[in-house]
């Protein structure tokens, strides 16, 4: 999977992919909550692997490709944060134990 920068939360992708579609008619199509679904293209949920399948079934694409946008958007987000320098493992520390 390529990096792609800054890229846009899997519901905004979703919401181009319901075009006219009601998120209430779509929730019922998916078998989700209208709340659960809401949620999700509005940008405060992100998609589970479980919500890729019925994405995937919906509109013929593929659970990965959701399940991708997903993380990609994590990864991005994960990059963003402070995190604390984390020295690399010595692999004849590694062997040695085994």
């Amino acid at each position: 999977m390529s990096k792609m920068y800054n890229p846009p939360h899997p519901g905004e992708v979703l919401r181009d992919y319901l075009g006219d579609v009601t998120v209430t008619d779509a929730a019922k199509q998916l078998g989700v909550n209208r709340v659960t679904l809401n949620r999700i293209v509005s940008g405060h949920s992100g998609i589970s692997p479980d919500m890729a399948y019925r994405l995937a079934d919906a509109f013929g694409t593929s659970a990965e490709l959701w399940a991708g946008l997903q993380m990609q958007y994590d990864l991005f987000q994960a990059a963003q944060q402070k995190r604390p320098h984390i020295a690399r493992f010595s692999m004849n520390n590694l062997l040695a134990s085994i």
